[in-house]
């Protein structure tokens, strides 16, 4: 998987990063996607390892580990797109839920993304469903 040259990747709590992933998140899911905004964050947040995809001094995406396993709220900004930032991010989390001693990954990816979480070796596990008006598949990977 290829990286977008430059993007750096850190690691930190909800309380360390909230400042520049929620405007991110809001941007791609609430302003983009139309999910409701009250829908955006959660009880999961403060519960989570999340990932912050910089270039340089700004923050271009985002994602987040649960401590179950599942890898979520993935939300890379328009302009960075297909460069690479998703992979960065997506290698990040599965890095530290292998740190972490996780046997098994989970993910509710959106139906236009599953080709990008397949090349990462998710596979798709049940029917397709709706989650906040868009479609989405849960996927699996074994770490």
């Amino acid at each position: 998987m290829s990286r977008a040259a430059g993007v750096s990747v850190k690691l930190g709590s909800w309380a360390e990063v909230s400042a520049q992933a929620a405007p991110i998140r809001f941007r791609v899911f609430v302003d983009e996607q139309g999910v409701p905004a009250e829908m955006e964050l959660d009880e999961f947040d403060g519960l989570s390892c999340h990932a912050l995809a910089w270039m340089g001094d700004e923050p271009v995406g985002t994602g987040r580990l649960l401590p179950d396993g599942h890898i979520g709220r993935m939300a890379v900004l328009a302009g960075w797109r297909g460069r690479g930032v998703g992979a960065a991010l997506l290698e990040a989390l599965m890095a530290e839920a292998g740190r972490r001693g996780m046997s098994r990954l989970a993910l509710s990816a959106q139906s236009h993304a599953l080709g990008f979480y397949t090349r990462f070796g998710f596979v798709p596990e049940g029917d397709q469903y709706d989650e906040a008006g868009l479609p989405h598949q849960a996927m699996v990977r074994m770490l």
